[in-house]
């Protein structure tokens, strides 16, 4: 099972841990979640209270022992649901806070799979009618192929048309997984690049493709215009 999901929202390791375990064990006291979870008995006893404090985990106590049990996983759902309302009632004091900043910077840095993927739904947000993409390889399925599909299918919902210069080697993955609203073209064989550059409105996104990949978000009109005439003219000599 791919645990990283749960990392993703919010859940430290030794919570998974520990949970997971619950899940496995029924109801248990803590002697057998330590056993199981491989963790320290003070971090165990310590992670039981947040997760007890969160709605994770139950206990009823029997005699000076506790027996605690994992609560539905659907809870999670409504965990995530509840901690969206709260974050939706704050919302429109922190876009005022930023309206208000003095100074907007035009170059932001991303790091690792995590940034990158922020960056790409900085883009999603930029507005503009068409998404401009070139340099794309397989290196950029490192994101995982759900990521890839949920992304366009959110921007098959805004209603925006992508244009994907992507090298050869994603060929096969675009026959198999169709975007919509979308045209593809492809470079020569052979080499792969390492930089992926998307063009939205006024933004541009630059990714490098190392092991642990880069990006740069750059806002600026004049540069994402210069971008946009160079992807037409390599656009025009790529072949479909």
């Amino acid at each position: 099972m791919d645990i990283t999901i749960l990392e993703d929202l919010g859940f430290t390791n030794a919570e998974i841990k520990i949970y997971l375990a619950l899940l496995e064990l029924g109801t248990s006291t803590a002697g057998p979640i330590i056993e199981k979870s491989g963790l320290q008995s003070s971090v165990v006893h310590m992670t039981l209270n947040k997760l007890v404090t969160k709605g994770f985990v139950s206990f009823v106590k029997e005699g000076q022992r506790n027996h605690y049990q994992a609560t539905n996983p659907e809870h999670i759902s409504t965990y995530i649901d509840e901690k969206k309302k709260q974050f939706e009632q704050i919302l429109p004091e922190l876009l005022i806070k930023q309206q208000l900043a003095k100074q907007k910077f035009e170059m932001t840095a991303f790091r690792g799979i995590k940034g990158v993927k922020e960056l790409l739904l900085e883009l999603l947000e930029a507005g503009g009618k068409e998404h401009h993409t070139f340099g794309s390889s397989k290196k950029s399925l490192m994101l995982g192929e759900s990521f890839w599909l949920n992304y366009h299918k959110r921007r098959l919902e805004k209603g925006i048309f992508a244009k994907l210069l992507f090298n050869e080697s994603l060929r096969t993955w675009c026959k198999k997984n169709k975007y919509g609203n979308v045209q593809y073209r492809f470079t020569k064989k052979g080499f792969e690049p390492l930089t992926e550059t998307i063009i939205r409105a006024d933004k541009v996104g630059i990714i490098i493709w190392l092991e642990t990949p880069l990006g740069v978000l750059i806002q600026d009109k004049i540069a994402a215009e210069s971008y946009d005439k160079f992807f037409d003219m390599i656009w025009a000599q790529a072949k479909s």
